[in-house]
């Protein structure tokens, strides 16, 4: 009697995985989604408190750059929301929730990117020159050293699970990290040496960064992964799989 062998099939894993997940199994996935979602809420709650502390101080200074600051975290907090929304019941073993979740981190990049746009272009053809905001430059300085710890987490855990839209939370922490740099520089620079149009060329240079993260997370580029089924494992074809970082 002859033996025969079959080949397993090989399928495409859907556009919405940030990179290729390494044969997780239940128990790694579910403390890796636990802690997804309470990254998310301890993003959202910071972004509440650094929100209404940007703009008290944005009305106190006079800045339109720490006021945007301050309304641009609103637009951040709903990519947290995002993520706790995909991971929450039925959703969490979703294929189609995290499609609709990556598409919706996709355009709060495309809404976050234009108001940063509008707000540097507007500070520049008004003039504005912010007083000097100790406030102001004391949040800034917390989100650079809070937002890049959140963000490379973030990115860690979505590569791991294959999920584009936690990843991308992880880019918008970053993005804050970058917007806060700015708005740190433009309230220094200006106190020191009056060179108040230095933020506003930064934050249009953050937008267009926005722009093109957007784009990659629409497009849920990643990794080309393949998943061959009955065996606990991932073949990739990208170099960017094998350099998988762990959480």
């Amino acid at each position: 009697m002859s033996a025969s062998f079959e080949l397993p099939v090989v399928q495409p894993v859907s556009p919405g995985h940030a990179s290729c997940p390494e044969g997780l199994g239940p128990a790694e996935r579910d403390r890796l989604i636990r802690r997804a979602k309470a990254l998310s809420w301890l993003s959202l709650g910071w972004m509440t408190i650094e929100g209404a502390v940007a703009i008290s101080a944005a009305i106190v200074a006079g800045s339109v750059a720490l006021l945007g600051f301050g309304i641009d975290s609103a637009i951040e907090g709903l990519a947290s929301v995002i993520v706790i929304w995909r991971f929450t019941g039925s959703r969490r073993l979703s294929e189609h929730a995290e499609g609709r979740a990556q598409k919706a981190v996709a355009v709060s990049f495309f809404v976050l990117a234009p108001y940063i746009a509008q707000d540097a272009i507007r500070s520049v053809i008004a003039g504005d020159h912010p007083s000097t905001s100790w406030v102001g430059i004391a949040l800034s300085i917390s989100s650079m050293v809070v937002m890049p710890l959140l963000g490379r987490a973030k990115q860690r855990i979505g590569t791991r699970l294959g999920s584009a839209a936690t990843a991308g939370e992880g880019t918008q922490n970053m993005l804050c990290a970058y917007l806060a740099a700015g708005v740190l520089v433009g309230l220094a620079t200006n106190a020191a040496f009056g060179l108040w149009w230095l933020d506003p060329a930064i934050a249009l240079g953050i937008a267009g960064l926005a722009i093109k993260e957007g784009l990659e997370a629409w497009n849920g580029d990643g990794c080309a992964c393949a998943v061959v089924p009955g065996l606990d494992a991932q073949t990739c074809h990208d170099e960017c799989c094998s350099s998988t970082g762990r959480s």
